[in-house]
């Protein structure tokens, strides 16, 4: 999987180790600069494929924009997220991790990059976040231009959790302590 050359889903899904963590570190531009073993592995990518690559280059065309808007906003701000991702790997394989990304910062504070942690997510989990997911992309695919829809996707997640009565961190917490307790 270069740069620029896309990928389609085969509906193949792959799945990892209970035990194994996927690890990616990137650049503050998104760019990867470390893939472990593992990453490398469900990714179905050779470490010279993947690194310098950004790191949406595992983007699975079903996740929903917004979410990915949601991350980034929320790690380019300082903080923390915890969030179920869909990954697409370089053999059209997909696979779901449950993933925990920090900003990396310097000695004077500063973002030198992005540390990702990913783990084996709970097929319960999976179910209910992968049901709001189709319905943000079914609201994405509704508008032609990307910003309308970016916009009517993250309105549409907005109102969800609102409706919910939580943020996005406790929707993953709340879907999280219930599944797997």
């Amino acid at each position: 999987m270069r740069s620029g050359v896309r990928v389609r889903p085969t509906g193949v899904e792959r799945s990892f180790g209970v035990d194994e963590i996927i690890v990616t570190k990137t650049d503050p531009q998104g760019r990867i600069t470390y893939a472990n073993d593992v990453f490398l592995r469900v990714s179905a990518l050779a470490e010279e494929d993947a690194l310098g690559q950004p790191h949406n280059l595992i983007r699975h065309p079903d996740m929903p924009a917004a979410v990915f808007k949601l991350l980034w906003d929320t790690i380019k701000s300082g903080q923390e997220i915890f969030a179920y991702v869909l990954n697409l790997a370089a053999d059209g394989a997909h696979y779901w991790v449950f993933a925990h990304v920090t900003p990396s910062l310097d000695d004077a504070g500063r973002c030198v990059g992005y540390h990702s942690n990913r783990r084996l997510p709970d097929r319960t989990a999976v179910g209910e976040l992968s049901a709001l997911y189709e319905r943000l992309r079914a609201e994405e695919r509704r508008h032609p231009h990307t910003p309308d829809a970016l916009a009517a996707s993250t309105a549409l997640l907005e109102s969800e959790l609102a409706s919910r009565g939580l943020t996005y961190p406790e929707l993953v917490w709340d879907v999280t302590n219930r599944t797997t307790a």
